[in-house]
């Protein structure tokens, strides 16, 4: 599961308020050649369209926004694939380890870390990037903890996305400039198609 997202370098994150538009927001995405989604749990919709786009072969299906075991045992058994965090949450990550379903908690200071250690993780969330300092942040994290990764998530965009990925502790990105809410209700796929291009042109240079 790492290597697939590391070999995409860029995780959409994506708030779909309708489970009608889940097929055509994944075939823009694959379209694109960002063949991802983490469908975060913020919306009403959201255990529904990970049902909806499970049987999808070309899509690598994530949940987002997990806060407890049990937000993650109703996306898995709709068919997410990973699981992703917004902060560590002990019993979620423990609960993913013992149902091998891979798991990236967000981290934020010194302290979670060591707590991603003591589960013996090796590649974490990162968030809010940006709010918390960013690339200098994560290249003092490095320092310590030299043997974690990160997928940095929160005010990435096309303008600072490749000052991450050029970070050797950096896994992939996680963004919604992509996905955004606007374009999602206004149904601009075609849109998301050219943005999510853009960003894999970019990210591969």
């Amino acid at each position: 599961m790492i290597e697939k997202i590391e070999s995409l370098k860029i995780v959409p994150v994506v708030a779909l308020e309708s489970a009608e538009d889940a097929e055509p927001l994944a075939d823009a995405l694959c379209a694109g050649g960002l063949p991802c989604a983490e469908i975060t749990m913020r919306t009403d919709a959201a255990l529904e369209i990970i049902r909806r786009l499970a049987p999808r072969r070309d899509l690598l299906l994530g949940v987002g926004t997990v806060h407890n075991a049990e937000q993650a045992k109703a996306a898995v058994d709709a068919g997410a694939q990973f699981v992703v965090t917004p902060g560590f949450n002990p019993r979620t990550v423990s609960w993913c380890q013992e149902n091998n379903v891979p798991v990236f908690p967000g981290v934020s200071s010194p302290t979670d870390l060591e707590m991603a250690l003591e589960h013996g993780l090796n590649v974490v969330k990162f968030f809010p990037a940006e709010t918390l300092g960013g690339v200098k942040t994560l290249k003092a994290f490095s320092g310590p903890y030299g043997g974690i990764r990160f997928i940095p998530t929160g005010g990435i965009s096309s303008s600072n996305l490749n000052d991450y990925l050029q970070l050797p502790f950096v896994v992939a990105c996680g963004g919604s400039w992509m996905v955004k809410p606007e374009l999602l209700k206004a149904k601009d796929f075609d849109e998301i198609r050219r943005l999510t291009a853009e960003a894999v042109q970019l990210a591969r240079k």
